[in-house]
C-alpha cells in the first residue's frame, strides 16, 4: 500500500551568513564629491632650512634668511570610477505563494547585505593593499614570528611619523588564531562598547584589532596596519527603490545604484603597511612540492 507523506513549508528563509562592514574604521570621508565627479587636492612643498646670515660680507645683496624660492604646488585628481547597479522583479503571486518570503523590503535588504556591502569592502581593501607605502616580501606567518612582524609594521609607521593613535590592525580569522596561540602576544580585550559594536575585538601594541573574512581580502593576505587618514572612501550616491506595480509588472520592481570609490592619498601612503603571506607548499603525488595560492 502506497502512503503519500505530507510535505510542509515553513514561513522561514534560510539566510546566508554575512559580516558587517568594518570599512568605516579604516577609511575617512574627508572630502565631498557633491556636484562633481572628480575633485583635485593640493600637495604643497616646503622650503629647506638654512643658516641665517647674521653678519653678511660687505656688498651682500641677498636675503639674510637664505635664497628665496617659490613653493611647489601640485595637485592629485580623485575621479570616481565605480557606478554600479542591480534590479529584480517580484511577482505578486510569487510573493503570496511563498508565504511572503519574497517581500520586496526584505529582498532589498538581503541584496545590500550579501552583494553591495561585500563588493565595496573587497574593492576598498584591495586599493589599500595595492597602494600601501610599505609592502615587505611575503613571509609565512607563524605563532613564533607573528608578533615580531606586527612590531616591524608599527615601527615602520612610527619612523614615518604616522599618528600613533587611531591605527587599525586588520587580520583574517586564520591569522587571528595564530596571534592567540603566540606566547609573545597579550592582547588587551577591555574595549569600549561603541568600538566593540563597530567590530574592534582587541588592542595590540596600541592598534585596534579587527577581523575581516578572507574572502573580502586579497589572496594570500597576511595582515595590514593602517591609519584611517590614508584612504578616502567616498560613497557619492546610494539609491535604492521599490516600485509597486510599475508598467509591465504585476508586483514589485526593485532597483539599486551605488557610486563609490577608494583613494590612497599620495602623501599618506606610508600610513599603510601590508604584509602578504607566503604561498603554502602543496605536496605532489610524486612527493615533491609546489607553491599554491
Amino acid at each position: 500500500m502506497a502512503i503519500s507523506l505530507v510535505t510542509q513549508f515553513q514561513p522561514y528563509t534560510d539566510e546566508i551568513f554575512t559580516t558587517e562592514s568594518k570599512k568605516s574604521l579604516l577609511t575617512n570621508q574627508d572630502f565631498s564629491w557633491t556636484g562633481a565627479h572628480s575633485i583635485k587636492i593640493y600637495k604643497i612643498g616646503t622650503s629647506d632650512m638654512t643658516d641665517y646670515s647674521r653678519n653678511p660680507v660687505p656688498g651682500f645683496t641677498g636675503s639674510r634668511y637664505g635664497e628665496i624660492k617659490d613653493l611647489d604646488a601640485s595637485t592629485e585628481e580623485l575621479t570616481l570610477k565605480n557606478d554600479r547597479s542591480f534590479t529584480f522583479a517580484i511577482d505578486k503571486l510569487d510573493n503570496d505563494e511563498t508565504a511572503q518570503q519574497l517581500a520586496a523590503a526584505s529582498a532589498l535588504a538581503r541584496q545590500v547585505r550579501e552583494k553591495v556591502v561585500p563588493e565595496v569592502d573587497t574593492y576598498t581593501y584591495s586599493v589599500m593593499c595595492t597602494n600601501a607605502g610599505y609592502k615587505p616580501a611575503a613571509v609565512g606567518l607563524t605563532q613564533e614570528n607573528i608578533f615580531d612582524e606586527i612590531l616591524k609594521a608599527n615601527n615602520a609607521l612610527d619612523n614615518a611619523e604616522v599618528p600613533e593613535t587611531g591605527r587599525i590592525l586588520v587580520v583574517t580569522p586564520d591569522v587571528y588564531t595564530i596571534m592567540k596561540r603566540s606566547k609573545d602576544i597579550v592582547m588587551e580585550t577591555d574595549i569600549a562598547e561603541d568600538m566593540r559594536l563597530r567590530g574592534v575585538i582587541s588592542n595590540l601594541d596600541g592598534a585596534a584589532v579587527i577581523k575581516v573574512p578572507a574572502v573580502r581580502l586579497p589572496e594570500n593576505f597576511g595582515f595590514m596596519l593602517a591609519h584611517p587618514c590614508a584612504c578616502v572612501a567616498p560613497t557619492k550616491l546610494e539609491d535604492y527603490k521599490i516600485h509597486a506595480d510599475p508598467p509591465g509588472i504585476s508586483g514589485s520592481l526593485v532597483e539599486g545604484r551605488i557610486c563609490y570609490d577608494a583613494f590612497v592619498l599620495d602623501n599618506k601612503v606610508k600610513a599603510i603597511y601590508y604584509q602578504e603571506q607566503a604561498a603554502k607548499a602543496a605536496t605532489k603525488p610524486d612527493g615533491s612540492t609546489q607553491e599554491t595560492k
